[in-house]
């Protein structure tokens, strides 16, 4: 029962409009609040004025124009993400984006579906897309804990007890990087292969920790997000995961107590 009834009884019925979006597929709720401010999404004819709208279903909402329906069964794909795309919808500068290969790629009756994280326009390997903005906010947060592998090449003279060193965190600049598991794979030259595990994604994280330890990497792939695989999954293309495999993911995760 509610510690505090009167809070209860304050508190609208339903969930606020942009959670709701998100869960519908549309955006992320982030993404969601600048639509709202932009006048882009309307209830019943009339522009949403606040993210903070309660709302019991998404009857009567429309983005650009266009009626939104309810909320699909998640859905979560593997895409081997080629370099030289922006994981965006769209550049400024009128480069490719990742959107540009889905066209083909997806399914023919997927739905719209949002990038969990990024990789930069340098970074290849494996990006997950999913219908849930929910779903993608929770896998994207640090405190979710959800590990990431990479395999970077890199230029220069490292040692394992200098990778290993980073299991401790290393600060860069001010900024404070968490636990690292780092181990070298092999050697061609000057040239290392690495792998590396990190749970906090922040921006350029593997990039920047090599180059502190003063390598120069020249090709970055990331080969798994939580327990999701690349594999052998060709460049470009798409496989989608399997529903007992998502369930049992996103079990893991409810019982971390976040949502």
């Amino acid at each position: 029962m509610p510690t505090n009834p009167k809070q209860s009884e304050d508190r609208p019925e339903g969930d606020r409009i942009a959670k709701l979006l998100a869960r519908a597929g549309i955006a992320s709720r982030r993404e969601i609040e600048r639509m709202i401010t932009d006048g882009r999404i309307t209830l019943n004819g009339k522009p949403v004025e606040t993210p903070a709208t309660f709302l019991t279903s998404l009857n009567g909402v429309s983005v650009d124009g266009k009626p939104v329906a309810g909320p699909e069964p998640t859905q979560l794909y593997c895409f081997h993400k080629p370099t030289g795309l922006i994981t965006a919808e769209s550049d400024m500068a009128g480069r490719a984006t990742i959107y540009s290969a889905l066209v083909n790629a997806m399914p023919k009756d997927a739905p719209r579906v949002m990038p969990i994280g990024r990789l930069d326009l340098n970074t290849e390997g494996l990006l997950l897309l999913t219908n849930d903005g929910g779903l993608k906010r929770l896998m994207e947060l640090p405190s979710s804990g959800v590990p990431r592998t990479y395999r970077a090449r890199a230029f220069g003279e490292v040692t394992q007890d200098d990778l290993e060193s980073l299991s401790e965190g290393v600060e860069i600049d001010g900024m404070r990087y968490g636990s690292i598991d780092a181990n070298m794979e092999r050697a061609s030259g000057r040239n290392q292969w690495i792998e590396m595990t990190i749970t906090e994604g922040k921006n350029r994280e593997v990039r920047r920790v090599l180059e502190y330890l003063g390598l120069k990497v020249n090709r970055l792939i990331r080969t798994a997000y939580g327990p999701f695989q690349l594999g052998d999954l060709p460049r470009g293309q798409v496989s989608r995961i399997r529903k007992g495999d998502l369930d049992r993911f996103v079990s893991t995760l409810k019982k971390t107590g976040r949502k």
